[in-house]
């Protein structure tokens, strides 16, 4: 053979690499779930059948065997049935509840043994703590523990993708789980906030309570009040270094101020009418003069004192001595205590909104 018959050329083999991607491309992806064992699902199948019919026989029989069928029956006349069932049927019910039992302790120790045998489990002897309530349910007086096994076992066939209750069922249920937990979270949550006021109420631990509050959180109540006054102070000091505004009106009621004083002042005025013809022209000027000096040096002040490093080292310098505030203040703890009042109370608002009203659930 050739070796031209051996060798592929570069074109076709990047035919072939495209021709494979071009079937990985194609074939659909795998499903994340993963596949049943047809045998444990047979098996499951059975088990969680058995177990419910169990459970409701045992249930049927308790009810059955109770006071209260006994007092209905004769109500109702059904004495007679009543007394039959419970002298023909409770003793054959409670013999197979029995063999029951036993097959659910074989079956038990031998998953068990199985375990142990697949290293299901990190230490041999885990499996009957995992499967607690298979264990417990093995006696007489916890059968109802069984229901949990029932209950695993329809989870693992739901996660399988069978739907072992209807839809509407499972919505159901989990609608009235959603409710208790809610009901419960909200009754803990309520008297808290009760046991919290009460707690309020003492001045000792509303003093330690703001106290340590504050102690806590002084690095974020200066960094908070900083903020503020460059947001707020700091524009509004910045501005009046203008032209125009405050600094302009300070500046100019500067000047006439000094004006004023010029033209007030009876020594100053003797003296320039000493001087013939130029004194009334000479007060003028001074006079002119003084409120441009007056002026200048208001801007000149402003210049100086509102520059911006300036106002921000006061800022900062504010800021620290509001976070170093005293808390032994009736002012400050009269806001305290109001803020956490209102606070308490739309919390407690929020928290008596029951959410489950508001689902479709409730058109039964």
């Amino acid at each position: 053979m050739s070796a031209s018959s051996t060798t592929s050329t570069p074109i076709e083999s990047m035919s072939a690499r495209n021709q494979s991607s071009d079937l990985s491309n194609s074939t659909p992806p795998r499903s994340n779930r993963p596949k049943p064992n047809r045998l444990k699902l047979t098996y499951d199948i059975v088990m969680i059948i058995a177990i419910s019919i169990d459970l409701l026989l045992i249930g049927i029989d308790a009810i059955l065997m109770s006071g209260f069928s006994r007092d209905a029956a004769q109500w109702f006349t059904l004495s007679e049935a009543l007394n039959w069932y419970q002298n023909h049927f409770h003793d054959s019910l409670r013999t197979a509840g029995g063999f029951f039992t036993l097959f659910l302790i074989v079956e038990l120790l031998l998953r068990w043994v199985i375990a142990i045998k697949e290293k299901v489990y990190y230490r041999w002897f885990f499996f009957p703590f995992v499967h607690w309530y298979e264990v417990l349910g093995c006696f007489p007086q916890l059968r109802a523990l069984r229901l949990f096994r029932a209950v695993v076992i329809g989870r693992r066939l739901y996660q399988l993708g069978y739907q072992v209750l209807p839809q509407p069922w499972i919505n159901r249920i989990n609608f009235y789980i959603d409710l208790l937990l809610e009901e419960l979270s909200d009754r803990v949550i309520l008297t808290t906030i009760q046991t919290f006021r009460q707690q309020l109420t003492d001045p000792q631990m509303h003093k330690s309570f703001i106290e340590s509050t504050i102690a806590r959180n002084r690095n974020e109540i200066e960094a908070a009040v900083l903020s503020l006054l460059r947001k707020e102070l700091a524009p509004k000091l910045q501005a009046m270094t203008e032209s125009s505004g405050g600094g302009t009106i300070i500046a100019t009621e500067m000047g006439n101020a000094i004006k004023e004083g010029l033209a007030n002042t009876p020594e100053l005025r003797r003296y320039l009418r000493m001087i013939p013809i130029a004194g009334n022209l000479i007060e003028s000027q001074l006079q002119h003069v003084g409120h441009n000096i007056g002026e200048n040096v208001v801007y000149a002040l402003n210049k100086r004192l509102l520059d911006a490093e300036r106002i921000d080292a006061l800022m900062v310098a504010i800021a620290n001595g509001v976070a170093q505030i005293d808390t032994d203040n009736s002012a400050l703890d009269t806001l305290i205590s109001s803020i956490i009042a209102d606070s308490l109370d739309e919390f407690e608002a929020q928290i008596k909104v029951q959410q489950w009203k508001h689902q479709d659930m409730l058109n039964l």
